[in-house]
């Protein structure tokens, strides 16, 4: 597995995210010793970035993740977000000095270390500027409690205001082959001030990996089941895209989840995704993606892609991205 530097932080070129062994997808919570078997599996072949965050679950993921990794922390690139729980008793997101501290302390218990290597805001608070969260964050870095600061779903003008308090190593934002909105604005901002992105959801919520054809591929309390790209025949429109990186796939010997991964990796140097899964089958194709070579032609098809029909959340949580 390459390696790559996000804001100077070294990881392995594509990551894990655990999100989805405790929450939100088919069989969440359902397989713990499965998944923490993968995870381990992860580090012994060089997939070295765990994602997690306290709101999986909630708490129970940071918890799962701790198990997976007790007796291994050194080989770990580790990284977890607060901020949409308040510790203090605030209504919304809560990204203020005080919940920081509180939250900082609930995550290094769970996931059984002294220090994580990236902590991001999971998303931004209207109520408290960047300025003192960052701020907070970097007395957290002095401290020794953190190393890396980073932020998610963040807008280019959040991420400069935060980079000029202290350096953020790492944006996470939703980005695929199914999802292009970092390119207009905030890929720009980061690649200026060499901050590394971090995409979740790399292959479109397991979309790209040709496995749903229908929503009877998910369970009934999927969360997939009412997003807007799943819903109201938007599942059916975005085929297009499934059908073009299958036909790459076909070209390159390879798998169509393979082909997505391959195709973010060559967008440039700091970029590392981290696609979630319970199987280590699975773990290992996406591993392998690290390896494959797309040609400048499949390249452009697949750029020439046109992103996915229907919002990427409700209402609600939209209102919540790019601040």
């Amino acid at each position: 597995m390459r390696s790559t530097s996000l804001g100077g932080l070294e990881t392995s070129h594509i990551g894990l995210g655990a999100m989805g062994m405790s929450a939100f997808y088919t069989g969440a919570g359902q397989r713990d010793d499965q998944s923490i078997r993968t995870i381990q599996r992860a580090l012994d072949l060089g997939v070295t970035h765990i994602d997690t965050a306290e709101a999986y679950g909630p708490y129970v993921n940071e918890e799962l993740v701790g198990r997976a990794i007790k007796g291994r922390r050194d080989e770990v690139v580790l990284a977890t977000k607060f901020g949409h729980i308040s510790h203090i008793g605030r209504p919304g997101n809560d990204s203020t000095p005080a919940n920081i501290r509180l939250a900082v302390e609930g995550s290094l218990r769970r996931l059984g270390t002294d220090h994580l290597d990236l902590y991001y805001q999971h998303r931004g608070d209207p109520d408290t500027p960047i300025e003192e969260t960052v701020g907070a964050l970097a007395e957290l870095v002095a401290e020794g409690k953190i190393r890396h600061i980073g932020l998610s779903e963040a807008g280019p003008a959040t991420i400069r205001r935060a980079h000029a308090v202290h350096p953020i190593a790492a944006v996470q934002s939703e980005y695929s082959l199914w999802v292009r909105d970092p390119e207009a604005a905030v890929l720009p901002v980061l690649r200026e001030l060499g901050v590394g992105l971090v995409p979740y959801s790399p292959l479109g919520r397991g979309f790209l990996t040709g496995g749903i054809r229908t929503l009877d591929d998910l369970d009934a309390d999927d969360w997939r089941r009412t997003n807007p790209r799943f819903a109201g025949g938007n599942l059916e429109r975005n085929m297009r895209i499934v059908d073009e990186v299958r036909a790459v796939a076909a070209e390159a010997a390879a798998t169509p989840a393979q082909i997505a991964l391959a195709w973010l990796l060559a967008q440039g140097d700091a970029i590392a995704p981290i696609p979630g899964t319970t199987r280590i089958d699975r773990l290992e194709e996406n591993a392998a993606a690290d390896s494959i070579r797309l040609t400048d032609d499949q390249i452009a098809r697949l750029d020439n892609l046109t992103p996915a029909t229907g919002d990427r959340y409700d209402e609600a949580n939209m209102a919540a991205l790019g601040h």
